[in-house]
């Protein structure tokens, strides 16, 4: 049985987990491997619809996405989740559930720049005092203290930091590993 996979990307909203996550998810296809993806926005609509954003809620979200996670990863699959995730303690017991195939991946940008990414107007509506809870305005986001891999947005692609998870699905024996393309100018 092939060797199953969470690869959990965290980081404020607007930090380009989605972004990287696509980027990643045809990479992982083309190495022979089927994907489960896990949108933090999407799983809201259906898996988690009805609940709120308090700390418990937020809690309860993520915790359902780490089950969905576990029960791929059990099966020898490749789960993809783009979660803000904020906690560290609820990411940890994700951790836990999840066991050893489970990698986290802070997606570190900074929050000036994840407000200007803001396409749903949620940083701008938090600042003006109309939407409480903002994850980095008046909710902490408290990133990890050890991921398996931390990628820097303000210093690479999502392009090219998908290339770099892909390459550690390699090395930890997730992926086989794949020819080189030839390089592409990316800008």
């Amino acid at each position: 049985m092939s060797l199953g996979a969470c690869v959990w990307f965290t980081g404020l909203s607007g930090s380009g987990k989605s972004t990287t996550a696509a980027a990643l998810v045809p990479l992982i296809r083309r190495a022979g491997r089927e994907v489960t993806v896990l949108d933090g926005d999407v799983v809201r609509t259906h898996l988690s619809a009805g609940l709120g954003f308090s700390r418990e809620d937020r809690d309860t979200n993520v915790r359902r996405i780490g089950f969905v996670a576990t029960e791929v990863v059990r099966h020898g699959g490749i789960c993809v989740a783009s979660v803000v995730s904020p906690y560290r303690a609820t990411r940890d017991a994700v951790r836990a559930m999840v066991g050893p195939g489970f990698i986290e991946v802070f997606v570190d940008t900074p929050i000036e720049v994840c407000e200007r990414r803001d396409v749903k107007g949620l940083y701008a509506k938090a600042r003006r005092g109309q939407l409480t809870g903002m994850t980095g305005i008046d909710d902490p986001y408290e990133p990890p203290l050890h991921p398996e891999l931390h990628l820097k947005t303000m210093e690479a692609t999502a392009r090219q930091n998908a290339r770099l998870v892909l390459k550690f699905l390699e090395e930890r024996g997730v992926l086989d590993p794949q020819p080189l393309e030839p390089a592409r100018s990316e800008r």
